[in-house]
């Protein structure tokens, strides 16, 4: 007997990376082997010395396919066994496991808009439907639109064991967004990615397509974001911690350093308007989802829990989000002795 094995990794296209995937047939009890691409068609390799390597790092049962067979989340490695310069989880991996103590934990809000052509799914050819508002949460078909693919993009990922907490429709029509989380940081930015690969393919079936493009529509239209929720031990258990954690956020450059690595097209989506803070300026607040970073309201009432970054685009790379957030926070909560 023999099981099938889709190789999933991220390629090396810029300025926003892409999913690429391919099937092995292995045999029954034989586990998922390195194994090798062609790096030159993926903008990872120069035709010239176009071999990369592919090594396993998660794999979680095929819903689509079904039976014993698996999907296999896979880091780029160069022939010399160095990380391309591509893989971004291996700069997270070290930070991970540096302050590992602190106990990290992520919540990531991955919005997302169906196409269908050229229009968002929903919009009336030639023109745009209703002024948003209605379609947030909505119910019925004047309102909603992919709610058939939603339900089977959230069944495969149930399947597929991955730690999604809820799905909802958004502003626009034909806008959703799925949570991963909580989970801790290479967990949740692993999951994401196959959660995205599970999206597209899911809408594969259905001839639709999904984007994370964060300003799909220009005008008075909300974009994607994808609001990453964090909080550590400290944070969980007092509010000193909640603060620590914003204000490091807002200091020594942080907040461009940040910005800059959110997303490409940031500063299309972060205007200051529909539900955003302006991308050059930061700013934190209780219930306040016109600021950078967000403390819920149940938060301060209790004085613990945790804190939004509403900055990162849809688009973000789960992997540099997570690193940069629990890099600059845990520094400074290690630094005020709140470990």
């Amino acid at each position: 007997m023999s099981y099938k094995a889709e190789y999933i990794w991220i390629d090396g296209t810029s300025p926003t990376a892409k999913l690429r995937s391919k099937t092995k047939i292995l045999a029954d009890g034989a586990e998922p082997p390195v194994w090798g691409f062609d790096g030159s068609s993926t903008n990872q390799a120069e035709g010239h010395a176009s071999d990369r390597v592919l090594k396993p790092v998660a794999s979680y049962p095929d819903p689509i396919r079904g039976g014993d067979d698996i999907l296999v989340l896979c880091e780029v490695y160069n022939t010399d066994d160095t990380p391309h310069t591509s893989n971004t989880r291996a700069l997270l991996r070290p930070v991970a496991e540096k302050f590992a103590a602190q106990e990290p934990v992520f919540g990531i809000e991955q919005e997302y808009t169906f196409f269908e052509g050229s229009r968002p799914l929903g919009f009336p050819e030639g023109g745009f439907p209703a002024p948003q508002g209605g379609y947030y949460c909505g119910v019925g078909v004047d309102e909603i639109h992919g709610r058939d693919i939603v339900e089977a993009h959230l069944e495969n990922c149930l399947k597929a064991g991955l730690g999604i907490s809820g799905i909802n429709a958004e502003v626009m029509p034909g806008q959703w967004e799925f949570q991963v989380g909580p989970l801790s940081p290479l967990e949740v930015a692993d999951q994401l990615w196959v959660a995205r690969w599970l999206l597209y393919r899911t809408a594969e079936d259905f001839g639709v397509a999904a984007t994370l493009d964060p300003k799909p529509v220009k005008g008075d239209w909300n974009g994607a974001g994808a609001h990453t929720n964090f909080s550590t031990k400290a944070m969980r258990e007092g509010y000193e911690a909640i603060i620590t954690a914003c204000e490091s956020l807002g200091k020594d450059g942080k907040p461009l350093e940040h910005v800059k690595n959110y997303g490409v097209g940031v500063e299309d989506r972060l205007t200051g308007a529909h539900e955003t803070a302006p991308w050059d300026q930061y700013s934190y607040g209780v219930s306040d989802r016109g600021a950078s970073v967000r403390i819920p309201w149940q938060v301060e009432r209790d004085k613990k829990g945790y804190i939004e970054d509403r900055r990162p685009n849809a688009n973000v790379d789960p992997y540099v989000v997570t690193r940069l957030i629990t890099d600059t926070c845990g520094t400074a909560l290690a630094e005020a002795g709140l470990v």
